[in-house]
């Protein structure tokens, strides 16, 4: 991870504490990355319930309620399924605020998209936003920046709730 989004992990755990709420994430291409970097801060224990790394489809479907003639159609790398992780983390962990990663982190493309196009969500009560990001590099750099930019939403959303 880079500094820039590691460095929103202490500041997500101080204002998520600050507030009262609970963080819950479904990652696929970061496969626990926002969890663990959430998890390294000392006080994590009083926001983060925990995550589900839900690099199958049939896990998205099964465990976080993603639509199947969602996956079936779009594939896992979209905004909708983003969404439909975020919401069924916050949802099956009981959490406040529930965030997600999916995307193709390489070498190959997947689901029709190319290598670097990442979607992350973040559901909070009030609303659930989503954006797409184009990454580059390889695999590890990939993965690390929608980590970064997943705690940096993260973080933003907390800030913006103010």
């Amino acid at each position: 991870m880079s500094s820039a989004g590691t460095a929103d992990a202490p500041a997500v755990v101080a204002a998520a504490a600050a507030a009262g709420l609970t963080v819950a994430t479904a990652e696929s291409l970061t496969a626990g990355l926002v969890a663990a970097g959430l998890g390294a801060v000392p006080g994590a224990s009083a926001v983060l319930l925990g995550g589900v790394v839900a690099y199958a489809n049939f896990v998205k479907k099964k465990v976080l309620g993603v639509d199947g003639d969602l996956l079936a159609t779009a594939g896992s790398v979209d905004a909708e399924v983003a969404k439909q992780m975020a919401e069924g983390a916050q949802r099956v962990l009981g959490a406040d605020i529930g965030v997600a990663t999916t995307g193709a982190a390489g070498p190959e493309p997947h689901d029709g998209k190319p290598v670097g196009c990442v979607f992350i969500a973040v559901a909070a009560p009030e609303r659930t936003t989503v954006r797409e990001f184009f990454f580059s590099g390889d695999r590890a750099a990939i993965r690390g920046q929608a980590c970064d930019e997943a705690l940096s939403m993260l973080a933003r959303v907390l800030r913006d709730r103010r």
